[in-house]
């Protein structure tokens, strides 16, 4: 177990249930359909990957390496990809424009599926 990956999972989910819920009973009269829907999209894949980092956090089934390499991917993943997406969205509420954080988005996904496929490369050679 790895109690540091194990609490930030934690930590995650936690922000997620809250974000989620201001995003429902705050955020939804003051932005746009597309705004809410890309809010809701970061609301879910952060907490897709809060649980991820639970389950990561709480087995060890894998090598303290392996899981800290996928760790700081996801961790960072989940900061750039869905926080740059809850910024996009306050700042439509506020009309703010912060155009330039929509860059960030894609790099904050591509470190997700980086460490979605550093997670399977694991599994594969701890399964063969």
């Amino acid at each position: 177990m790895n109690k540091t990956i194990l609490l930030t999972g934690i930590g995650f989910a936690f922000l997620a249930v809250i974000l989620g819920a201001f995003g429902s009973h705050g955020l939804r009269e003051l932005v746009n359909a597309q705004s809410m829907s890309a809010y809701k999209t970061a609301v879910e894949y952060q907490m897709y990957h809060a649980l991820l980092l639970i389950i990561l956090g709480g087995t060890d089934f894998l090598e303290e390496g392996g899981k800290k390499a996928v760790f700081y991917f996801m961790t960072f993943g989940i900061l750039l990809f869905s926080f740059s997406l809850y910024t996009l969205a306050i700042a439509n509420a506020l009309d703010w424009d912060l155009g330039v954080f929509g860059i960030i988005t894609p790099i904050g996904g591509s470190l997700l599926i980086i460490g979605w496929f550093l997670l399977a490369i694991r599994v594969f050679r701890r399964l063969a």
